[in-house]
């Protein structure tokens, strides 16, 4: 069994280190804010990683770590802070001690700039518009540096329980671009999970993995499509056309070939899947 850093362990984070942690792992989960009640087998350390001396109490035999973080705000200073000072920190850490664990590092589809509903994939050009999303490719390109047997894992829009923002928005009968499409990429937050643990997996079983994998479901679809299929089922107002926008950032079409070649089956292949779900999870509970 091995022994395992969960950094950021958040809602994917946490669950996943449940799951490691009752295949009989050891786990560790390093926040800002562990639980004052905690249950089950996993172990927290109390840091925030853009503070190098709150690194000092950290265990530094790790065997893998897992790097599954957010910014404070979306700014490029909160995204510099926490996906260059916080991994400099947590590398000079661990380079002190010598450990050169792999890790597992929780990236976005955000990085691709494309915006003409090209398909792209873990070889196409990472040249984001927003400063924030140039912070996360120069923290997969740091990262790479540091240990080419590190692994970037690009998650496209996350949504589910709790993550509702297009059900919200099909309520408000928005007005969305019609011609041309306006592509849409997501992935349930089941699947991240999924996707991390399999790839872990994977690597414990000693098969090569690829340095960069895009997770993202099989159906990268258009916002109206969605927005009409969830207004459908809701028996919520359609949305609205509106005219075509000349610049649009980040219209692009995921593809998960690598993965799935790799093996992983995706739990909601589709949003139709995954939100038919959700929909009828919130209808019970009413």
């Amino acid at each position: 069994m091995a022994k395992v850093l969960i950094v950021g362990c958040g809602g994917i984070g946490l669950e996943l280190a449940t799951l490691l942690a009752e295949a009989g792992h050891d786990v560790t989960g390093l926040k800002r804010n562990p639980p004052t009640v905690i249950s089950g087998s996993i172990r927290y350390f109390r840091a925030d990683i853009t503070q190098p001396q709150e690194l000092e109490g950290l265990e530094s035999n790790f065997e893998y770590v897992f790097f599954i973080v957010s910014a404070d705000s979306r700014n490029k200073g909160s995204y510099h802070d926490i996906y260059n000072n916080g991994i400099i920190n947590l590398s000079n850490k661990f380079k002190e001690f010598k450990n050169n664990a792999p890790w597992f590092f929780v990236s976005s589809t955000s990085v691709y700039g494309q915006s003409d509903g090209e398909w792209v994939d873990e070889d196409s050009p990472t040249l984001p518009n927003s400063a924030t999303s140039l912070e996360i490719v120069k923290a997969e390109q740091k990262l790479i540096s540091i240990n080419p047997k590190n692994i970037v894992v690009r998650f496209s829009g996350i949504y589910g329980p709790g993550r509702e923002y297009l059900l919200k928005m099909a309520r408000q009968s928005p007005l969305i671009q019609q011609s041309p499409p306006y592509f849409t990429n997501r992935i349930h937050q089941q699947d991240c999970v999924g996707v991390l643990k399999f790839l872990f997996e994977q690597r414990l079983s000693g098969v090569d993995l690829e340095q960069c994998y895009l997770a993202s479901d099989n159906d990268p679809a258009p916002l109206w499509d969605v927005i009409s299929w969830i207004a459908e089922q809701t028996q919520s107002n359609p949305p609205k056309a509106k005219e075509a926008e000349h610049e649009i950032d980040m219209n692009k079409r995921c593809r998960n070939d690598r993965l799935k070649k790799l093996g992983y089956t995706f739990l909601y292949p589709d949003y139709k899947a995954g939100y038919l779900e959700m929909l009828h999870r919130k209808k019970n509970l009413n």
